[in-house]
């Protein structure tokens, strides 16, 4: 069991569903703010950002990075890209509070150790790693001495990956969380492989599995939640119009409630194991039965 805020995280228990906002936010502290409201409207149980400086993820600044955005392709500074979207620690501190107030969790993704060092400051309940982390063993090992719960993305990793980060020392069933995920941005649904899960669960024992979901429709995390996914996750935005590299591939509002409604009503589907009637089933029993 794994506690983040009251929530009580544990596999084949109720999902705990984290709307993604990235960077999305675009560099405006009112965006943030804004998509907290609607994260929260959705029926997300927390909202995640991610925690950065420019000048500490992007050591080379002749670096160019190029994505889809308002149906052109660009082509752009790595470094100018993300120091637009870069919040500073005020920010953070508003933020924070502000989830506070709307009565929804906030925790973030940090790059480096000096990004965790802000969120502690904010008791953040939670630190995800990124997929691109994690085979980053010093950064997991850092990370693992803040005393919250850790969640590991696992895309682009191999089975060995995933034993090197379970031989860490510190590394324990009672605070990490493992995602299955596609580092496919849209992830086109032959490339999820929820038969993963099989293998994953295996070679993971008794630990929490979850589920990073960058497909655009709510099938795949439907399917996740047979498999006992008790932590999901998926990058939202205002609009799929807006510019910015992760805004095409995003959930808009509504497909962002209707993803919350999804996994939930797939839960409640999961119901009972026992082979025996329902309530209603035993009364129809009686008159429909020959």
């Amino acid at each position: 069991m794994i506690k983040i805020g009251s929530h009580k995280i544990k596999n084949f228990n109720k999902p705990f569903i984290v709307a993604e906002v990235g960077i999305n936010h675009n560099g405006n502290l009112k965006t943030a703010l804004k998509m907290i409201d609607i994260a929260k409207k959705s029926g997300c149980h927390a909202v995640k950002f991610q925690t950065f400086k420019a000048n500490e993820i992007v050591q080379d600044k002749s670096l160019m990075f190029t994505y889809q955005t308002q149906g052109k392709k660009i082509n752009e500074s790595m470094y100018k890209m993300f120091k637009r979207y870069e919040l500073n620690e005020k920010s953070w501190d508003i933020i924070s509070n502000y989830c506070k107030k709307k009565k929804i969790l906030f925790f973030s993704t940090p790059q480096n150790v000096s990004d965790l060092n802000i969120l502690k400051k904010l008791k953040v309940p939670a630190i995800k790693v990124g997929s691109d982390d994690f085979t980053n063993i010093g950064l997991i090992k850092n990370y693992l001495k803040h005393k919250v719960p850790l969640i590991l993305s696992t895309g682009m990793s191999t089975k060995n990956d995933i034993k090197r980060v379970l031989s860490i020392k510190g590394i324990s069933k009672n605070r990490i969380i493992f995602l299955l995920c596609t580092s496919e941005y849209p992830t086109n649904h032959e490339s999820v492989n929820i038969k993963k899960f099989i293998n994953f669960k295996k070679i993971l024992k008794d630990y929490s599995i979850g589920f990073s979901d960058h497909t655009r429709d709510d099938i795949a995390s439907i399917m996740a939640v047979t498999h006992g996914c008790c932590f999901f996750e998926k990058h939202f935005t205002l609009n799929n119009n807006l510019k910015g590299p992760d805004h095409s591939f995003s959930m808009n509002p509504n497909q962002l409630t209707s993803w919350v409604k999804s996994i939930k009503n797939a839960y409640k589907c999961m119901g009972s194991n026992k082979l025996i009637p329902t309530k209603k089933e035993k009364i129809n029993k009686v008159t429909f039965q020959r």
